[in-house]
């Protein structure tokens, strides 16, 4: 590659991260330090970063998370109505008790639905929150990964192993989605960025 030919190319892809932060094509994106594919391989298909974001308590940064599905969604009903696999990776961007992050989406999932769909769920919910227990903290820079995998169900993945068996139940995939997406959801602005909205 020829040098003006490589300083053409690397303005296009400044151009393209800067116009779109959370969907550059065919790179690397990096939030708060963290960086995201923009592409991740789940059940056989190959999924897009749909949207990233950080999470925030206070003016305090508590995770990065991305959401990776086959096709653009940009309301919380189409990333629920949206067929075949899906992903939401957490990055941790400081130390936290890991029981109490548990805690927090189980009642975010509360938070977000009827209490007649929560309590079918209360199984997968509280299997889920010892999952978290066990591993007692989760610190700066490890990772999470939520995958939906139609006929196989919610797979949970926490420092780079797959807990235990999946979550069979459809709507649990979802329930876990309202956290972030739903109509109380943990933080505005990454509800915003993980649907693909700049500010």
């Amino acid at each position: 590659m020829s040098h003006i030919s490589r300083l053409i190319r690397i303005t296009v892809l400044a151009t393209g991260i800067l116009s779109t932060p959370a969907l550059v094509q065919g790179a690397t994106v990096e939030i708060s330090g963290v960086k995201l594919e923009d592409r991740a391989v789940v059940g056989g298909s190959t999924l897009k970063l749909n949207g990233a974001g950080v999470r925030y308590k206070a003016v305090f940064k508590v995770y990065t998370a991305g959401l990776y599905l086959s096709d653009k969604a940009s309301t919380p009903e189409a990333v629920m109505a949206a067929t075949g696999p899906k992903r939401m990776t957490i990055t941790m961007l400081r130390d936290i008790d890991s029981g109490e992050l548990g805690k927090l989406f189980s009642r975010g999932m509360e938070d977000n639905m009827d209490r007649k769909a929560f309590s079918r769920l209360i199984p997968g919910v509280l299997r889920m929150s010892q999952v978290f227990s066990d591993h007692k903290r989760l610190q700066t820079g490890e990772t999470f990964v939520l995958d939906w995998i139609p006929g196989t169900g919610t797979v949970l993945t926490v420092k780079g192993k797959v807990e235990g068996d999946p979550f069979v139940e459809p709507e649990f995939f979802n329930a876990l989605m309202r956290i972030w997406l739903g109509q109380k959801p943990a933080d505005w602005q990454l509800k915003d960025a993980l649907l693909g909205k700049t500010p």
